[in-house]
């Protein structure tokens, strides 16, 4: 009976690591997750940065001033990253984890830009005195309603 307890308990013992073994991930494919996760990160943006441009094309000045303040963004991030990791030789220097830890730090900063972004396709609320250039959220949706009854009136 001992003997047969030994032996449930070693093969149970041979499966859980033999699962834990192929769950385990190298260094490569954390890499390609973490830069897999960048990359999505970089999509949303340039979506987002995408649809001020079309939601704002008529206003001119505004797509100027976004267009230089997106550069002035990209200028940042990239000098941010070369501060945190300012070392010449970054594989030697940070190791074989730097590849993924410099794409989670571009995700971290790509997020955060979308969000700063995203108040110009979110807009803002009546009476927002500090708004500037971001459209007035209520009034925009209030005035597609109308229109979108106009239209429907003249279409019947």
């Amino acid at each position: 009976m001992k003997s047969h307890c030994t032996k449930l308990w070693m093969m149970a013992l041979v499966i859980f690591v033999a699962v834990s073994l192929l769950r385990a991930q190298t260094q490569s494919d954390l890499d390609e997750q973490s830069c897999g996760q960048f990359r999505k990160a970089d999509v949303v943006l340039n979506g987002t940065y995408a649809k001020i441009l079309k939601e704002y094309a008529k206003d001119g000045q505004f797509i100027e001033k976004l267009k230089t303040s997106q550069r002035a963004w990209l200028a940042f991030r990239d000098a941010e990253m070369e501060a945190l990791f300012p070392k010449t030789n970054k594989q030697v220097e940070y190791g074989t984890v730097y590849r993924m830890c410099h794409c989670s730090e571009l995700q971290t900063l790509t997020e955060e830009r979308t969000n700063q972004l995203k108040r110009w396709l979110d807009g803002t609320i009546e009476g927002d005195v500090c708004a500037g250039s971001v459209k007035n959220a209520q009034r925009d949706r209030l005035g597609a309603r109308k229109q979108s009854t106009i239209a429907k009136r003249t279409s019947d």
